[in-house]
């Protein structure tokens, strides 16, 4: 199992994946799962993968000769496609590749043709674009009807903090450091993910690749990150009030809580008839 997040924000792009690839009794594997393409001052592309490492490994194998038929009628390859909407039609076309291959093989066996992907980034001439494509290939693109971000792999621990904070005018700084504590809050709660961890914060229009780090436990920003969150989020906990049965209801239109507020509405029962 894996975690991947990949934020589109106005001021740049924010890419976040784990490396654990098997979590069990007696083996922890680990590979990385974001790879970087770049041709500074031309372009720089970004996969994040999850799911079987078998699947994830033969499709990057094939981008790097994979062409297609370009938006202009002209064959093109991740490195000389002139738009990511064709980038992304190279990586859905790998994965179809793949799984012409070997998912026959793989039902066979009891194994599901399990391959999630982002491909985000910035070819020159264009915008930064970010998309999610699926084990069929197909693909939806961020930014549209509000959604600035992707994740695949284990993603519902790190969920609820980057829905609560992250926009498309977040900062890159801050959505980093949301990403990274929403990365925390899915290591603590399943062992299926786990450090090291590779972290790329993209300038717009900057074209090259010049914040990439490999973050494992002796880093101290994120030891300093599972350590304060953990205990904030309790102060925050410890200062809400708790709920009584009883009494007058909370007045929500300010900040004042009466003696007794958050009391609970007391629900209908059955009860068993006498006799």
């Amino acid at each position: 199992m894996t975690y991947c997040v990949a934020m589109r924000l106005n001021a740049g792009l924010v890419f976040l994946s784990d490396s654990r690839t098997n979590a069990g009794m007696d083996q922890i594997s680990t590979f990385r799962k974001m790879t970087v393409y770049e041709k500074a001052g031309e372009r720089v592309l970004v996969l994040l993968s999850a799911g079987n490492l078998a699947i994830t490994q033969a499709v990057k194998q094939l981008l790097g000769s994979e062409t297609i038929e370009g938006s202009d009628g002209e064959p093109c390859t991740i490195w000389t496609a002139k738009s990511l909407f064709d980038v992304a039609r190279i990586v859905g076309s790998a994965v179809r590749k793949v799984h012409a291959r070997d998912a026959e093989a793989l039902k066979k066996h009891g194994i599901d043709f399990n391959c999630s992907l982002i491909i985000g980034g910035q070819i020159k001439g264009e915008t930064m674009r970010l998309f999610n494509v699926y084990a069929a290939g197909n693909f939806v693109e961020a930014g549209i009807d509000g959604v600035c971000y992707f994740q695949i792999g284990e993603s519902k621990y790190g969920k609820p903090v980057i829905d609560r904070v992250v926009t498309p005018l977040t900062p890159l700084q801050e959505a980093a450091k949301c990403a990274l504590i929403s990365m925390d809050s899915t290591l603590k709660s399943n062992l299926s993910v786990g450090l090291p961890l590779d972290l790329m914060v993209y300038e717009s229009d900057s074209l090259e690749v010049d914040k990439l780090i490999n973050i494992d436990e002796t880093n101290t920003y994120f030891r300093m990150i599972r350590t304060s969150w953990g205990q904030r989020l309790r102060q925050v906990f410890d200062s809400i009030p708790e709920p009584t049965w009883h009494g007058e209801q909370p007045d929500l239109a300010s900040n004042s809580v009466p003696s007794q507020a958050q009391a609970m509405n007391p629900l209908s029962k059955i009860t068993a008839p006498n006799g």
